[in-house]
């Protein structure tokens, strides 16, 4: 069997996905990736214009965030955004959903956060809160949405490695010393 079978990869993704760090000429087809990813969260409200949201990507995401692109036939088909210990954006071109590309981009996250992460999800956006949880990610918190800006119900998921059977703090300083 293939390697990358053996670790869950589609083929489809393998043979047509790239995964690279975004660049400042990436902004607009982000930015209508972003949007268009958005317009499918019908029960989200329009608060930002079109304009808004690619300043947003442009001056915002692309200059303070570590952003990856996920590459597909040449065209971006999502990307990642990670910031500290926080994935901030994950979004995938809604009609390239269920072929892997979430998948690789969550993937890349664990591996430059491997102590683990949080990342914020609306509570309604149901398919994205299953496609964590199959990822390993657990609830934390869920709120009332008073503290982002679209005032939306949203959850709090969180990522920890897995330790290996046996391991324990004590294990860990009893090494160090």
């Amino acid at each position: 069997m293939c390697p990358d079978k053996a670790a869950g990869h589609t083929p489809w993704v393998n043979e047509r996905l790239r995964i690279r760090p975004a660049r400042g000429e990436d902004a607009e087809p982000i930015a209508r990736l972003f949007l268009a990813s958005k317009a499918t969260l019908t029960f989200l409200p329009n608060i930002h214009t079109d304009e808004e949201t690619f300043h947003f990507i442009a001056n915002i995401v692309l200059r303070d965030q570590d952003v990856l692109v996920a590459e597909t036939n040449g065209e971006i088909s999502g990307f990642l955004a990670v910031h500290g210990d926080m994935v901030e954006h994950l979004y995938v071109r809604p009609d390239l959903l269920r072929r892997g590309i979430g998948s690789a981009l969550l993937q890349r996250a664990k591996e430059r956060l491997p102590s683990g992460f949080r990342l914020w999800v609306f509570q309604e956006n149901v398919p994205a809160r299953r496609f964590y949880e199959r990822h390993g990610l657990r609830l934390v918190e869920e709120t009332d949405g008073s503290r982002n800006e679209e005032r939306t119900p949203d959850a709090l998921y969180e990522w920890t490695p897995t330790r290996p059977a046996g391991w324990t703090q004590a294990r860990v300083r009893r090494g160090a010393e």
